[in-house]
C-alpha cells in the first residue's frame, strides 16, 4: 500500500474496539492462562503450544497448537540469533493497537493479534523464546536498523523501496476488501463496471481510495457514475453502511474481517464482498517479516513458515483470525514488492 496509515488497519478505529474488548477481562484472562498453562504442560518434549487467539475476547476462535523445533531451519539461523534462545519480533502497534493484527489481551497485559500469533509460531518451529518489542511504527522500523529487533511482524507491505533496506519472507496476502450488509447481494467482481450506480466509503488519503478513484474515472469516461463518500471514523462509516446511506466500505481487508465477526450477532451483520489486491490489478500485495537487509534472517523465516503451511498449523492460524483469504501458498523470499512508482 502507498502510505504508513494504509499499511496498517487505521489505528483511530481500533481503539473503539479495544474498549469493547475490554468488556469481561478477569474472568476471560484467568480461564486462558489456565487453559494455555496446562497445555503446555502436556506438550512433548521439543515442541511448543502456542495459544492462537488466546485472549482475543471473541476476535479470535481460540485453538492450542503444539508446535515441534525442527533443528534442519533451526540450523540455518545466523550464530548470534540461534545461540541468543530469543527471537525479537517487532510490533509497531502502539499507541491504540489494531484489532485483529495486534493489541492488548483481554489480561490488560498481554499482546495478542494475528501478527503476534505467527511471530510465536515461527519462532516455536526455529526453537525460541519470543520476545515481543511493541512500538510505535516509526520505531518498529528503528528497532530493525539498529539490531535489537530481529524480525518485524506487523503487517509489513513489502515494497521495492524498502528492499534498499530490509529482507523480506512473504506470509499474507495484502489485500483490500469490499464489506456490506449480509442481506445484500452484491458483489465485487474485480472490475470498475460492477460498482457502477454504487455508494462507497473510503478513508481519504489511504491507498485505497486512489484504486476507487480510478475505477471512477474509468466509469465515469463509460457515462457511469460511482459516488465516493468519506466519513470521520469507522464508526459513523459503519452506521452509514447499516442505514443503508451507502452500499459497501472499500477498507483494508483485516480491519473488514475483525468487523464482520463483531456484528455476526448484532440485527444488522456483514460479509465480505470480495478482495483486491493492495498493489493493484497487476500485482498481488504481500504482507511480509521484515530483516535487516543481508543479516541471514530471511531464508530461516520463509522456511520456518513454509512448515506451518505444509503441516496445516499456517491455515489454522489463518482460520482462527478470520484471515482464510489472505493465505499465500508459499513464504517466499524477496518476492516482487509494491513498485518504487506506487510506494
Amino acid at each position: 500500500m502507498s502510505s504508513a496509515v494504509s499499511r496498517r488497519v487505521r489505528l483511530i478505529p481500533a481503539t473503539a474496539a479495544l474498549s469493547a474488548l475490554a468488556i469481561g477481562l478477569t474472568a476471560c484472562g484467568s480461564s486462558t492462562t489456565a487453559k494455555t498453562e496446562t497445555a503446555a504442560a502436556a506438550a512433548p518434549a521439543g515442541s511448543t503450544v502456542v495459544a492462537v487467539g488466546a485472549l482475543s475476547n471473541g476476535a479470535a476462535t481460540e485453538v492450542d497448537l503444539t508446535v515441534a523445533q525442527v533443528d534442519s531451519i533451526r540450523a540455518e539461523l545466523p550464530a548470534s540469533v540461534r545461540d541468543s534462545g530469543e527471537l525479537t519480533i517487532g510490533l509497531g502497534l502502539l499507541p491504540a493497537g489494531s484489532a485483529p493484527l495486534g493489541y492488548t489481551g483481554s489480561d490488560q497485559k498481554t499482546l495478542t493479534g494475528s501478527e503476534p500469533d505467527i511471530g510465536r509460531l515461527v519462532a516455536a518451529v526455529l526453537g525460541l523464546k519470543p520476545v515481543l518489542a511493541n512500538a510505535t511504527w516509526d520505531n518498529l522500523f528503528v528497532g530493525i536498523d539498529s539490531g535489537k529487533t530481529d524480525v518485524g511482524f506487523s503487517n509489513i507491505t513489502d515494497t521495492e523501496q524498502r528492499k534498499t533496506k530490509y529482507d523480506f519472507a512473504s506470509y499474507r496476502q495484502d489485500n483490500l476488501g469490499f464489506e456490506v450488509l449480509k442481506s445484500n447481494s452484491w458483489n465485487f467482481d474485480g472490475t470498475a463496471e460492477s460498482l457502477a450506480g454504487k455508494t462507497v466509503a473510503v478513508g481519504a488519503g489511504t491507498n485505497q481510495e486512489k484504486i476507487l478513484e480510478k475505477w471512477q474515472s474509468t466509469l465515469k469516461a463509460e457515462g457511469k457514475t460511482l459516488t465516493i463518500k468519506y466519513y470521520p471514523d469507522a464508526n459513523t462509516t459503519y452506521l452509514a453502511l447499516d442505514s443503508g446511506k451507502i452500499d459497501t466500505y472499500f477498507e483494508p481487508n483485516p480491519e473488514l474481517a475483525y468487523h464482520i465477526t463483531q456484528t455476526a450477532k448484532t440485527p444488522n451483520p456483514t460479509r465480505s464482498a470480495g478482495k483486491f489486491s493492495g498493489a493493484g490489478a497487476s500485482l498481488q500485495g504481500l504482507i511480509a517479516a521484515t530483516t535487516k537487509k543481508g543479516d541471514g534472517l530471511a531464508k530461516p523465516l520463509a522456511d520456518a513458515i513454509n512448515y506451518l503451511i505444509k503441516n496445516g498449523d499456517y491455515a489454522k492460524w489463518l482460520a482462527a483470525w478470520n484471515l482464510a483469504n489472505e493465505a499465500v501458498p508459499t513464504s517466499l523470499v524477496n518476492p516482487p514488492g509494491l513498485p518504487l512508482t506506487n510506494s
